[in-house]
């Protein structure tokens, strides 16, 4: 790997963990040379577009938003997923949960029966989560013990998936992987998958031309465990709206539609859709991944929005414009946040039911059945991050853009939709770093060692869903936080020999 390359895949890791303090990795891929003048570079930039706005910290004690996000995390972990609550407290999910805050929690106490997770500081607060079905777990608002929603139960139409053969259900061919693959490489890339333990890959899946042709899963796992799959759940949002543009709800390119925008001579209403899939919105919302950030600051927007116990979509609709929209690219969680308050307005304004609206009109006809999507206590999806999903589901919809957003003759996606997503936003290029789409990731620095048309969705743990359209190819690898740097050593080594191992087709 050459050094520019080494740069850009030091930097997309560093963006998605999301969680370092010192501004500027975020920006190192517009360097070819030192990194801190890629940095200085883009803070200039972004300085000449700056609009005469301010940013206020979000209010509360950081310790009681990281121990917010601890009980979350906990609670999916050992309701949803299954694991051990001291397993996942040392390995799962340190982005909402910096590790070295969980040791300042001096009591916690899990209920099995209830369903509920209370973690004791010690000033005395307990911050609760708990685990409600089909919305999987919602912290509860500080000081407060219920919710302010009604949980929905959400059911899949689809029959028993081992009835009924891949993608739309679980049985495979008993028959050998199509002779044209060197089925040898494809073995030798699972267990390079998992080749370092302290990696800790969970999950590990690959198809071609829509089959199944390879997995593996960590002991104790198997298809049907729902993963912490985090800012992964972006592209599924990007997803959402994607539908919602198909059915005629909204166009891609119009002036967003949030209601706190449509005052006279507010700004933001120039931001449109598109802007918001890109991350380019211009909105002032705060991220640790900011070349403009300094710890001193405070606490930071990006994890208020999962953290804070508040209506999430409000807080996103409510801040302030920064920059115009669709010059300066930046990895906030307000643009999928509000992307997702537009989907709720989108299903509710024409009578819909919200909750199910991704079960319905997505899962139950690419053949998911156990995606886990959670709330804020406001009832309002948080898939900026807060899902759950298995190996195979996210295959299932990697595989939906692979085929242009077309399932079994039907149009899913609408026309060029494919296309948006996976190419770089021009706030984005204009920066120097071709890097990010419309919700998904893009190779074209040739970060992963695969082709360049590859784009992929990611989150935080090296959590990762690639498509790859020149070899007809979609791998999905999942693991648990505290194993991602080796882990994603071992998935490079993975990919290169799947290349190697599978024919290049378009």
């Amino acid at each position: 790997m050459n050094r520019s390359s080494l740069v850009a895949a030091m930097v997309i890791s560093l963006a998605l963990l999301g969680c370092v303090d010192e501004g500027g990795k975020e920006g190192t891929s517009a360097a070819s040379g030192n990194p801190d003048s890629g940095v200085e570079a883009l803070v200039a930039r972004a300085k000449s577009f700056e609009l005469p706005t301010e940013w206020a910290a979000p209010p509360g004690d950081p310790l009681h938003h990281h121990t917010a996000g601890f009980a979350k995390i906990l609670c999916s972990a050992v309701f949803i997923t299954g694991l051990d609550a001291d397993f996942a407290a040392e390995n799962i999910g340190y982005f909402t949960s910096d590790y070295d805050e969980r040791s300042k929690v001096t009591k916690r106490e899990i209920d099995m029966e209830r369903k509920l997770v209370h973690l004791t500081l010690p000033d005395g607060v307990v911050r609760t989560a708990k685990y409600l079905g089909d919305q999987g777990c919602v912290t509860y608002p500080l000081g407060e013990n219920g919710l302010r929603f009604d949980p929905v139960d959400v059911t899949s139409s689809l029959p028993d998936p081992d009835a009924q053969p891949w993608p739309m259900g679980d049985q495979l061919p008993d028959e050998p992987i199509p002779a044209e693959l060197d089925a040898a490489k494809v073995r030798a890339a699972v267990q390079a998958a998992f080749e370092q333990a302290e990696g800790m890959t969970a999950a590990f899946v690959v198809t071609w031309k829509g089959r199944l042709i390879a997995e593996r899963y960590r002991d104790g796992l198997d298809f049907h465990t729902p993963l912490e799959s985090w800012s992964m759940g972006k592209s599924l949002t990007a997803t959402l709206m994607g539908i919602l543009i198909q059915q005629g709800v909204y166009d891609l390119w119009e002036p967003a539609p949030v209601p706190e925008w449509q005052g006279e001579g507010d700004p933001r209403a120039e931001i449109r859709i598109a802007d918001l899939l890109r991350m380019s919105s211009g909105i002032r919302c705060v991220n640790r991944g900011d070349p403009e950030y300094d710890s001193a600051m405070g606490y930071p927007d990006h994890l208020y929005l999962y953290t804070g116990g508040i209506d999430s979509y409000k807080w996103a609709a409510t801040r302030p414009q920064q920059w115009p929209p669709n010059k300066i690219g930046r990895y906030r969680n307000c643009d999928p946040v509000l992307t997702n308050y537009l989907v709720r307005l989108g299903v509710e304004g024409r009578g819909g039911e919200y909750h199910s609206f991704p079960q319905r009109e997505l899962f139950d006809k690419i053949g998911i059945r156990d995606m886990v999507m959670e709330t804020d206590p406001h009832g309002n999806y948080l898939i900026q991050g807060y899902e759950f999903g298995t190996g195979r589901d996210w295959a299932r919809l990697g595989n939906l853009y692979l085929q242009d957003g077309v399932w079994r003759d039907e149009r899913i996606l609408p026309e060029g939709f494919v296309e948006f997503v996976s190419t770089p936003g021009p706030a984005w290029e204009a920066d120097g770093r071709p890097i990010y789409g419309g919700f998904f990731w893009i190779n074209s620095t040739g970060a992963y060692p695969i082709p360049k048309d590859a784009y992929y969705m990611a989150g935080a743990g090296n959590q990762k869903t690639f498509i790859i359209p020149s070899h007809d190819m979609v791998v999905v690898r999942l693991g648990h936080y505290k194993g991602s740097s080796p882990g994603d050593e071992d998935l490079r080594r993975a990919l290169a020999l799947l290349v190697e191992a599978v024919p290049a087709t378009r």
